[in-house]
């Protein structure tokens, strides 16, 4: 991979961290196979998201998710459709951030002699403790594609710490299962979060007497 593929892999992940941040998605249901090209990057991608929140296993033989946890993971709080999402720019890079983790995984398996299945992508085929060791090596801060890395899981823990792909209100009442994991609260009647628990107990600063209906200072 050029070192031009990174920068427009790094590009796009990064826009799609922004645009989370500005505003939920709408992309919800199954995540639509023409966003990808091929089962096995599907399967790459949702390793990578086990691996940095794990989960039980979906159904038996379930390849993807190594099954370490009886919890919820990334994979079933929607990390795949955040990842997905036609509103973000990282769908059509994803085939090449999947070859890149594989690649990877073949020198791991290599120099730790590691036979790996051949019915199945090589990231896919480490047992959990090694896709764990091999994550580690990635967010190495002398690896070259630790940005790639770093971007990637802050988009699957949003996936699951937010519920990033859906209306947080929306999410909480439907039990979603990284919110419900976290007990985040259910908002008011009225739809809204107010929180009148300080964490230290008390309140810091008094409201100025000119701040606006909406929060905002004058």
């Amino acid at each position: 991979m050029s070192p031009v593929d990174r920068r427009v892999i790094l590009k796009a992940l990064t826009a799609a961290v922004g645009m989370l941040a500005a505003r939920p998605l709408t992309a919800v249901g199954a995540v639509p196979s023409e966003a990808l090209s091929g089962e096995w990057t599907v399967q790459t991608l949702e390793a990578f998201a086990d691996t940095m929140i794990p989960g039980k296993r979906r159904f038996p033989g379930d390849l993807a998710i190594a099954g370490v946890v009886n919890g919820p993971g990334a994979v079933h709080a929607g990390a795949m459709h955040v990842l997905t999402s036609p509103e973000l720019p990282i769908a059509p890079v994803l085939p090449e951030v999947a070859a890149l983790l594989n690649a990877r995984a073949v020198v791991y398996a290599a120099s730790h002699l590691i036979l790996l299945p051949v019915i199945s992508p090589a990231f896919v085929g480490l047992a959990f403790r090694h896709r764990t060791a091999l994550t580690i090596e990635l967010f190495d801060t002398d690896d070259l594609d630790r940005p790639i890395w770093q971007v990637l899981g802050l988009l699957v823990g949003m996936a699951f710490d937010t519920a990033a792909h859906l209306d947080t209100r929306q999410a909480v009442m439907a039990k979603h299962p990284g919110l419900d994991w976290l007990r985040f609260p259910l908002p008011d009647s009225d739809g809204l979060w107010r929180f009148r628990d300080y964490s230290y107990g008390r309140t810091l600063a008094a409201l100025h007497p000119a701040t606006t209906p909406s929060g905002s200072p004058t």
